[in-house]
């Protein structure tokens, strides 16, 4: 099971992007298998500190360990699935 959290600022262009492109990509190649925690920074800023985010969007994964980052709005599939550990089906 993925443990995934995406940190956003409010509805940007990007955040939605991201947030879609991750969508995409788990139902394609991890269905059933993840969960997505979406962070708003705008509303919760002191959440930033305890994953160290300092760029937006920030994918986190938590679990399975090791952590990882991607930042930007993912849509480069390849580096996200490669910054995942998932391989291609």
């Amino acid at each position: 099971m993925y443990e995934l959290r995406l940190y956003v600022a409010g509805k940007t262009t990007k955040s939605v992007t991201a947030l879609s492109n991750l969508k995409k990509y788990c139902e394609e190649h991890m269905k059933g298998e993840y969960t997505i925690e979406v962070i708003d920074l705008l509303m919760y800023p002191q959440l930033a500190e305890g994953d160290q985010i300092l760029a937006i969007p920030t994918l986190v994964k938590k679990v399975p360990e090791p952590v990882r980052k991607i930042i930007g709005d993912l849509s480069n599939e390849e580096k996200v699935l490669v910054g995942l550990d998932i391989r291609p089906k």
